[in-house]
């Protein structure tokens, strides 16, 4: 599968919503919902772990992607995703970058330079 880069930076291709929705794998779903409820304390079903994406317009995503600024930011701009901003490195994405490391902000830093 090839990579579906998000407006942050993750890509959505290694994400497990999106194999499970992509897949129409139910068995991934329930390993996904049980992962992730452990990890994030929280109590998500199968039925919950579904997603096409965070670029995607479509109202199937995960619950976070449907609340997320820099998603929403991103649509209503209508950007590939953040490193196509006029605005790259506002303080909502870079709070986001702090937290999530180097590996995304490079990424989107390369992409950046490419335009």
């Amino acid at each position: 599968m090839s990579e579906m880069i998000s407006f942050c930076g993750l890509n959505c291709g290694g994400c497990g919503a999106f194999l499970a929705t992509h897949d129409d794998d139910d068995q991934k779903r329930a390993e996904v919902a049980e992962l992730w409820s452990k990890e994030y304390k929280t109590d998500l079903k199968p039925e919950d772990i579904n997603c096409e994406g965070c670029i995607s317009r479509s109202d199937n995503v995960f619950n976070y992607v449907k609340i997320c600024e820099i998603r929403k930011c991103g649509m209503e701009k209508g950007l590939e995703n953040c490193a196509h901003c006029d605005d790259y490195g506002c303080d909502t994405l870079e709070g986001w970058l702090a937290m999530a490391g180097d590996e995304l902000r490079q990424k989107l830093e390369k992409m950046r330079a490419a335009l």
